[in-house]
C-alpha cells in the first residue's frame, strides 16, 4: 500500500509522526519503507538517527533519482545503520525498515513526463516488496504533492491502494490550512482531477490526523485553575465545530496524536525504552501511534469512519 502524508504548513509533526508511524508498523510484523519526498528539506535520516543521511544524502537519493541522474536510489536498512543504540537490532517478528533519503542541498523541481515515469516505476517497485511505503511530501501545495497525484493517476498504477494522509495541529489556523489542501482551487482534489483521478475514489482516498492534541481532561491539567480549565475546554469544544464546518472533522480523522514533550523537543522514534525506562515518553502517545499504524492499512477502520 502506499500512504502519502502532507501537510499545508511546516510544524504540523508531520515527518516525525510518519516516521514513527512506519516503526510502528515494522515492529507490528510488516514490511516498511519511508520515501523522503521533502524535497526542501530532505532530514527525515535524523529522525532515524542516520549521520549519513541527516540532511539527505551526497548522491544517489530521491532527487537524483527523479531527475534520471542514477538508475535507483540509495536505500538504508534503519536496523542496520542507524546509531541510536535501541534501533541497531532487528526486534524479534519486526518487519523490515529502510529508509529511501533525498538529496542534500536538492530543492523543489518541476514534474515532467519523464520524472512521473521513474516514479510511477519506483512506486510498483516498492509496492511489490513492502507492505507499506510512506512517501513523505513537502509541506503546502508543493511539486512533490503534483508528481505523486500524476504517478498514481497512470493506469498501470490503477490496481494500487493508495491512501492520502494530511497532518494538522490542533488550532484554528492548521485547520483551515487542512481544509484547504485539500479541498481549495488549488488543492488535492481539484488537481488529481486535472491529473486523471476520479474524484469520488480520490476524495475517499484522504484522511486527516490531528498532531500535538491537548486533552483537557488529562492529569497533566490537574494543576489549572477552574476559569483557566473551563477556558481550555471552551477552546476545545469550538474546534471541534470549525472542524466539522471545514470538512476535517472526526467522521474524516484517521487518528490523533497527543502533544508529548519528546516528539516536541526530540522529533525522535519512539521507543518502548523511551516509556518504560527513561519515563520521558508518553504512553498514551505510543499507543496512538500504534493505532494510527494498524488503521492506515486497515480497510474496514478506514471506510468505517
Amino acid at each position: 500500500m502506499l500512504v502519502f502524508a502532507t501537510s499545508d504548513k511546516g510544524g504540523t509533526g508531520r515527518s516525525v509522526t510518519s516516521s514513527n508511524v512506519v516503526y510502528r508498523h515494522a515492529l507490528q510484523g510488516g514490511n516498511a519503507c519511508y520515501l523522503d519526498f521533502d524535497f526542501g528539506s530532505p532530514t527525515a535520516g535524523a529522525i532515524f538517527q542516520i549521520s549519513a543521511a541527516q540532511a539527505g544524502v551526497e548522491r544517489e537519493g530521491m532527487h537524483s533519482y527523479l531527475r534520471g541522474q542514477c538508475a535507483a536510489p540509495r536505500r538504508l536498512n534503519v536496523w542496520a545503520e542507524s546509531q541510536r543504540p535501541s534501533l541497531r537490532t532487528r526486534p524479534a517478528g519486526a518487519g523490515r525498515l529502510m529508509l529511501y533519503p533525498g538529496d542534500a542541498g536538492g530543492g523543489e523541481f518541476a514534474s515532467t513526463g519523464d520524472i512521473v515515469d521513474r516514479c510511477a516505476d519506483l512506486f510498483l517497485r516498492l509496492d511489490e516488496e513492502f507492505d507499506l511505503c510512506l512517501v513523505d511530501l513537502s509541506a503546502g501545495r508543493s511539486y512533490a504533492i503534483d508528481i505523486a497525484l500524476a504517478a498514481t493517476a497512470r493506469d498501470e498504477l490503477a490496481h494500487l491502494r493508495h491512501r492520502w494522509l494530511v497532518f494538522h495541529r490542533w488550532t484554528s489556523q492548521h485547520i483551515v490550512a487542512a481544509s484547504s489542501l485539500v479541498y481549495g482551487a488549488r488543492g488535492i482534489l481539484k488537481i488529481g482531477a486535472v491529473r486523471g483521478h476520479d474524484p469520488d475514489r480520490l476524495a475517499n482516498s484522504v484522511r486527516f490526523v490531528r498532531t500535538a492534541v491537548v486533552d483537557p481532561s488529562s492529569p497533566e491539567h490537574a494543576g489549572l485553575r477552574p476559569e483557566q480549565l473551563a477556558w481550555v475546554n471552551a477552546c476545545n469544544q469550538e474546534l471541534q465545530r470549525q472542524a466539522a464546518r471545514e470538512r476535517v472533522g472526526r467522521t474524516l480523522m484517521l487518528g490523533q496524536i497527543p502533544l508529548d514533550p519528546v516528539l516536541q523537543w526530540r522529533e525522535q522514534l519512539l521507543t518502548d525504552g523511551d516509556v518504560w525506562q527513561r519515563h520521558a515518553a508518553n504512553q498514551q502517545t505510543v499507543d496512538a501511534l500504534e493505532t494510527l499504524a494498524k488503521r492506515i492499512v486497515d480497510d474496514a477502520a478506514w471506510e468505517g469512519l
